[in-house]
């Protein structure tokens, strides 16, 4: 079974839902047959390779609210965070344009680690301040996550990768995507949001019970096989 996920590294939900997801996958018994890929969603291209300010100012700034209520908004994404097993810290993070990031996460896929670097990006923009928009800082965190780094730096350095993130991008306008995490499991159910983990287990099993080959549970009765028949 194939989960796909849009998702942007400079979205706290989004690492949120990580977590939620690994959640309901930790039980979940056919885990061993579900493939996990990640899908580009940048949610500001316009975004400058590193932003001027703190978190709480430019949150205060793009939804008019002042800077008491943005560090409400982000001190209770904290905590919910926090209720995942997530250490988010605002006062640190430096978010900015993650086009590269999604190359990188491309190059990863290849190599068979995307979710590990994934999941150092994240961590890097939530929880370490990372500027996550820094090609060097990139190379560093992909080498980190398993990926070589002259590889990395020389895919950054190029445009390797432009055209993969995209077509991840055209794809989510084509399935109607405008805000991420947004996950589609085995092509056929579409989740949007962080949903809680028992909410994505139970899609999981209706999309596994759907699509499951037959199980088999007794052998070796009387039969015909072909033009043969055992009387």
């Amino acid at each position: 079974m194939r989960i796909d996920i849009w998702s942007d590294v400079v979205c706290p939900w989004c690492y949120v839902g990580k977590r939620r997801l690994e959640a309901a996958l930790a039980s979940f018994p056919a885990r061993d047959r579900v493939e996990v890929h990640w899908h580009a969603f940048e949610l500001d291209p316009g975004a400058p390779a590193h932003r001027e300010g703190s978190y709480d100012e430019h949150l205060a700034s793009k939804y008019g609210r002042s800077l008491e209520q943005a560090a409400e908004m982000t001190a209770s994404m904290a905590a919910t965070a926090a209720a995942d097993g997530l250490d988010f810290r605002f006062d640190r993070a430096q978010p900015g344009n993650t086009f590269d990031a999604h190359r990188l996460l491309h190059l990863a896929g290849l190599r068979g680690v995307q979710d590990a670097v994934k999941e150092r990006l994240f961590r890097a923009t939530f929880t370490d301040g990372e500027p996550i928009g820094d090609r060097e800082t990139l190379v560093r965190l992909g080498a980190e996550a398993g990926l070589d780094a002259d590889e990395a730096r020389a895919v950054l350095a190029s445009d390797a990768y432009a055209a993969e993130v995209r077509a991840d991008e055209q794809q989510a306008a084509q399935l109607g995507i405008s805000g991420v995490p947004f996950f589609v499991v085995d092509g056929r159910y579409g989740v949007s949001g962080a949903q809680p983990a028992d909410v994505l287990r139970q899609v999981l099993d209706r999309a596994w019970n759907e699509s499951a080959p037959l199980e088999v549970v007794g052998t070796g009765g009387p039969g015909c096989e072909g033009d043969a028949c055992a009387v």
